[in-house]
């Protein structure tokens, strides 16, 4: 794997949609010693690590991070630290899927969504991808992180029938934490924290159109479904974002003066 890129406090890893499905094949060819655990950061996502430390440590143990959001990419290259392209967990899980076949079955484990959402999300699934076996279904209720016995019964659950990839499905920050807080006890090979991809699998939300997707605008698609939901949360993104790359824009330029005078005095010391 590449270098990984630093930005915004968070280590990025620089792969574009294909690498990252190869090296998650890697993975559940030759499992690691505990379950690797995939992340794909928003920009909302890094907003929320500005003020989270139990979020930015599960960031920091991550197996793979991966940039899910047009202004991340943007921000990189203007930064000179360029990440590839948009590698959202959204598309990442179906071309996970899309890879398999009849040579590599795939078992996968869906948790998260609404009841009956995850076996919906199941049936299309396995309707679409015939090489995709879905072993398991859980859809916990509000709260249930907090409720040891009920983690240790999903861990039990997603044991009995140890999924080559957990697809978990429970929003940020949430999904991070329980899949940092249980990674020990997961009998999964790779945990993918996917946000509402389940619901797209199921049918029950729609993706924006591709080319919005390209564009960046998926936020804009997103928006205009749910205003009451994301409006809050799209304000405050687009407020504090913008002092994040400035802030990102001024440690570079502060470390590339004291780089240059510490090599200027070493000139002179010749």
């Amino acid at each position: 794997m590449p270098a990984r890129v630093t930005l915004f406090g968070i280590e990025f890893d620089p792969l574009r949609m294909d690498q990252a499905v190869a090296q998650i094949w890697a993975w559940i060819a030759s499992p690691p010693p505990r379950c690797a655990m995939v992340v794909t950061p928003n920009v909302d996502h890094l907003v929320l690590l500005t003020r989270r430390a139990d979020f930015r440590e599960a960031y920091r143990q991550a197996s793979l991070v991966l940039a899910d959001g047009m202004p991340i990419v943007w921000a990189s290259r203007w930064l000179g630290q360029p990440l590839p392209e948009r590698v959202a967990g959204s598309d990442l899980v179906p071309s996970v899927f899309a890879s398999s076949s009849t040579k590599n079955t795939l078992n996968v484990f869906l948790l998260g969504a609404e009841p009956g959402v995850g076996q919906r999300a199941a049936e299309r699934i396995q309707r679409a991808w015939p090489s995709v076996e879905v072993v398991g279904v859980s859809s916990p209720p509000i709260g249930f992180e907090r409720d040891d016995a009920a983690n240790a019964a999903i861990c039990d659950q997603i044991a009995s029938v140890q999924p080559d990839v957990l697809v978990v499905g429970l929003g940020a920050p949430k999904q991070e934490l329980w899949v940092h807080t249980h990674r020990d006890r997961l009998a999964a090979k790779v945990a993918i924290c996917a946000g509402g991809t389940i619901d797209f699998l199921a049918g029950k939300q729609r993706r924006a159109p591709q080319w919005m997707r390209e564009s960046g605008l998926e936020w804009l698609y997103r928006l205009a479904r749910q205003p009451r939901r994301l409006f809050a949360r799209y304000a405050r993104d687009a407020w504090v974002f913008p002092q994040l790359v400035a802030r990102a824009w001024w440690e570079q330029r502060q470390l590339h003066r004291r780089m240059t005078e510490l090599a200027s005095a070493g000139r002179r010391l010749w």
